[in-house]
C-alpha cells in the first residue's frame, strides 16, 4: 500500500487479532453526477476505467459498461492478472492486458500518486479516472457501478435501466445483504488465519447461497423480473466460484453447479448478450492461484473444473426477460 505517497509492502495487516480477514475502506469517493453544478459531470470521452479482468469488484464495472453501451464513452485499460509486491502492473505484451494509455505508468500505484502525491491507501481496481482534471474520481466498485447505471444515460448507447424505479429499495437491500456473506465471504474464508474465523465465514457463505437458491426458484432475477445491479454484484462472485473459490479459498461445501437454481441463474446471466465478453477465466485463475502465496505457495494453476456456462438454462420460462434494448454485442 501507499503511505504518504511512498510504496510499502509491510504496512497493511490483512487479518484482525481474531484471525478474521479485514478489508480496507476505499479512499476516493467523489461522484459523477448529471447536474450542471457538479464537479464531475457525465461526458463522453472524459472518463477512463482502470480494471483487472481477474478482480470481481472491477468486473462489476466492466459488465455495466458493456450492458449499457458505454464502451465508446468510457475507455479502459487492463492490468496484469498477477499482482506482486509492486501491486497491479501494466504489461501490454501479455494477452488481454494493456499499457497505461494515459500516462504510460508501469504500476497502477503511480496513478494514485498522480491523483494525490500524499496518498495513504491501497492501490486497488477499479479506478474511475477523470481525464479532464487528471485525478481519480472514485475507486469503490459499488459506487462506480451506481454512477454508470444512473448518471450516464445521455451518453449510453442503450436505454437500459439497471436501477429501475419501483425496484431501488430492493436492489439496495440485496446488494447490502449479499456483500458480507457472499461477495466478501469467500475472501473471509480464504484469508482466515484461524479455524474459528474460517468456520464462521464458510457457514455464513453457504447459508446465504442456500437462501438465494430458494429465492431464485420462482423468479428469474434477484429483485424479481428485472435484471438489476444486484445481479451484476452476484454474478461476478458466482462466475469465479467453482473455478477459484471452491478450491483456492476452501469454500468446498458445494459447487455452484450443484445448486438447482443458482447454477442455471448463473448460466442465464453469463448468456445475457455482452456479459460473456467481460469474463476472462484465464486471467481470473492466474490471479488467484499465483498472487496469494500464503494460500497457494506453489502457484500452480489447476486445469479444471471448467463449468459449461453456455449450457441451456430454461430460466426464460420464469417471469421477466433481459431488457429489450440489450442487443447482441459482437
Amino acid at each position: 500500500m501507499l503511505v504518504d505517497g511512498e510504496w510499502r509492502t509491510d504496512a497493511f495487516e490483512t487479518t484482525d487479532e481474531g484471525g478474521a480477514f479485514q478489508r480496507q475502506e476505499t479512499t476516493f469517493r467523489d461522484r459523477v453526477r448529471d447536474d450542471p453544478d457538479a464537479r464531475f459531470q457525465p461526458e463522453a470521452g472524459r472518463y477512463h476505467l482502470y480494471v483487472s479482468y481477474a478482480c470481481p469488484w472491477a468486473h462489476r464495472t466492466l459488465v455495466a459498461r458493456k450492458l449499457l453501451g458505454l464502451e465508446d464513452a468510457i475507455s479502459v485499460d487492463v492490468v496484469d492478472p498477477f499482482r506482486g509486491e509492486g501491486g497491479w502492473q501494466f504489461t501490454p505484451e501479455k494477452e488481454g492486458c494493456t499499457a497505461d494509455s494515459l500516462y504510460d505508468s508501469e504500476y497502477l500505484r503511480e496513478l494514485y500518486v498522480e491523483a494525490d502525491p500524499d496518498a495513504t491507501c491501497r492501490a486497488t481496481v477499479p479506478v474511475l479516472w477523470d481525464k479532464q482534471e487528471a485525478t481519480i474520481v472514485n475507486n469503490e466498485s459499488k459506487e462506480i457501478l451506481r454512477m454508470l447505471s444512473t448518471e450516464f444515460t445521455d451518453v449510453a448507447e442503450r436505454d437500459i435501466d439497471l436501477y429501475p424505479e419501483g425496484y431501488q429499495e430492493a436492489v439496495d437491500e440485496i446488494i447490502e445483504s449479499i456483500y458480507e456473506p457472499i461477495n466478501n465471504g469467500v475472501y473471509r474464508a480464504g484469508f482466515a488465519d484461524t479455524q474459528e474465523a474460517y468456520d464462521e465465514a464458510v457457514t455464513e457463505l453457504f447459508d446465504a447461497l442456500d437462501h438465494w437458491d430458494d429465492v431464485l426458484e420462482d423468479q428469474r432475477y434477484l429483485a424479481g423480473d428485472r435484471l438489476t445491479e444486484a445481479d451484476i454484484c452476484m454474478f461476478t462472485t458466482l462466475v469465479r466460484f467453482d473455478e477459484v473459490y471452491h478450491t483456492h479459498f476452501m469454500c468446498n461445501h458445494r459447487l455452484i453447479q450443484e445448486y438447482d437454481n443458482l447454477w442455471p441463474y448463473l448460466r442465464d446471466l453469463y448468456q445475457t448478450p455482452g456479459v460473456a465478453q467481460t469474463v476472462n477465466m484465464d486471467h481470473i485463475k492466474e490471479h488467484y492461484y499465483t498472487t496469494h502465496p500464503d494460500v497457494s505457495p506453489k502457484r500452480i494453476v489447476p486445469m479444471g473444473p471448467a463449468p459449461d456456462f453456455a449450457a441451456d438454462h430454461d430460466r426464460d420460462e420464469l417471469p421477466g426477460e433481459p431488457p429489450e434494448d440489450l442487443l447482441p454485442v459482437a
